[in-house]
């Protein structure tokens, strides 16, 4: 599902940036990738996280996609021309264009709650990624977004949302397993999960 224009300006405030580069910093002290990996960002807005991930973990290549062409377009004005193969476009979790175990590693900046068939994403990310592949994944719980004062400001799907224990079951469900886990239950969650097999 699209954001919407309040959520859009939200995403690209200099504080969400602020707080994305936070979040970059703690996955990486987490995990590390290989350099020359093969990273894809879901939900990647405007591009200011792909740009980010392309500092902190030096991939082989960044493949970055959002369900809105004009983020898709700001990304491709925002990312500066570098070596590291670039690769932006529209699509849609649910069905990623890529055969079995072709990533490394998948971030999800708070994606995943706008996804009205977010099992199935979960079970398209686990597909994408390599034995040992990362998710790294920061997301948030309905009492955040689907409160009195939210529902009217921001858009999110209304039906099978998921909240923690759900969330929990249905990374076990598509093959991950937790490496590092921070977690307010009633809030969301920030992990670095591993695909296991």
């Amino acid at each position: 599902m699209k954001i919407n224009w309040a959520e859009r300006v939200m995403v690209n405030s200099p504080v969400r940036i602020a707080v994305q580069r936070l979040l970059i910093r703690w996955f990486k002290k987490k995990t590390r990738l290989q350099p020359g990996a093969r990273i894809l960002e879901v939900g990647c807005g405007r591009g200011a996280g792909a740009a980010m991930l392309l500092q902190a973990f030096a991939p082989g290549a960044l493949h970055a996609m959002d369900l809105d062409l004009a983020m898709i377009r700001q990304a491709r004005a925002y990312l500066p021309p570098r070596q590291t193969a670039i690769f932006l476009y529209v699509g849609d979790v649910p069905h990623l264009p890529y055969p079995d175990a072709a990533l490394d590693a998948v971030f999800g900046f708070g994606v995943l709650h706008h996804v009205p068939d977010w099992r199935r994403g979960l079970a398209e990310i686990a597909r994408v990624l390599k034995p040992g592949g990362r998710y790294f994944v920061e997301e948030f719980y309905p009492p955040l977004y689907q409160n009195f004062i939210a529902r009217r400001i921001f858009l999110h799907p209304e039906e099978d949302r998921f909240h923690s224990a759900d969330l929990h079951q249905a990374l076990k469900t598509a093959g991950f397993a937790w490496q590092a886990v921070l977690e307010c239950p009633m809030l969301g969650i920030l992990g670095v999960t591993v695909k296991e097999g």
